[in-house]
């Protein structure tokens, strides 16, 4: 029974809220950063090898090392979360425990306030981040969609001759001819091969991750804000009542006193 009991006071401790999110952070920081990452390096194959581009041999900021960069930003992202992730959950279970033991050992201080309204306001810029990296992601999505849709219709498109031109995607500069039509070799290699076809799909769930991440941002800030007005409230009430114990000693003294007077009086 006492082991049972230990169990529950235990289980009644952990902050359920903040470990689902963290639980969503962690999937759609790993979908985002793992399929991201693969789908650029498919995206470097398909450009290599059926756009016919080359990676510039100078110091130059072309497509390629555009790519290396965003891979590099994919490393510093998924060590970063990782961390947040592992301080939200320890806020959490801080917070949890302020609420609980509010009278027992940990006292509820105004650096815990301040770091919990810290934590909102980053979460927040967090928050607004990923939609920006959610709506950045959305583009390698519709530009492969419309290579993978005509893929998938080429019999609707034999007596036309359609082209993908990669300098209306800012991939390579104006001077640069890149394209590639339905009715060069390359195209069918193309269509026929399992890099556009993994590419697209990698990218798709990479958009699916940044999703998850907003969306985990946003239950953490519904969590950090509603931590926050817990700990606001229990910290007036700690005061209220510390006052109140306060007067009542008062209060007891001033009678001890009184007593102690009348009795010297009488005697």
């Amino acid at each position: 029974m006492g082991c049972s009991e230990c169990c529950l006071k235990c289980l009644s401790g952990i902050p359920y809220a903040s470990l689902i999110a963290t639980i969503l952070l962690y999937a759609g920081v790993a979908l985002f950063c793992g399929c991201g990452h693969e789908a650029l390096s498919g995206t470097v194959t398909i450009l290599q090898t059926y756009f016919d581009v080359v990676r510039s041999p100078v110091d130059a900021l072309d497509v390629f090392t555009m790519i290396d960069i965003f891979k590099y930003v994919i490393y510093g992202v998924a060590a970063a979360f990782f961390v947040y992730g592992i301080l939200l959950m320890v806020e959490g279970f801080f917070t949890t425990g302020a609420i609980r033991d509010l009278y027992g050992d940990f006292k509820i201080t105004t650096c815990g306030r301040c770091v919990s309204a810290w934590f909102i306001m980053l979460t927040y810029i967090f928050m607004l981040t990923w939609l920006g990296v959610t709506a950045f992601s959305s583009l390698p999505v519709f530009m492969y969609f419309n290579i993978w849709n005509t893929c998938q219709n080429t019999t609707l498109v034999e007596s036309s001759n359609l082209c993908f031109d990669l300098r209306q995607f800012g991939i390579v500069s104006i001077g640069e001819e890149k394209r590639l039509c339905t009715a060069s070799e390359n195209f069918i290699k193309l269509c026929e091969s399992n890099e556009l076809d993994l590419t697209f799909h990698l990218f798709v769930c990479a958009l699916a991750g940044a999703g998850a991440a907003v969306i985990a941002m946003v239950h953490y800030l519904m969590v950090l804000s509603a931590n926050w007005a817990y700990v606001k409230d229990a910290c007036r009430m700690q005061k209220y009542e510390d006052i109140k114990s306060k007067e009542e000693q008062e209060l007891h003294d001033i009678h001890s006193t009184r007593s102690k007077e009348r009795l010297n009086a009488y005697t």
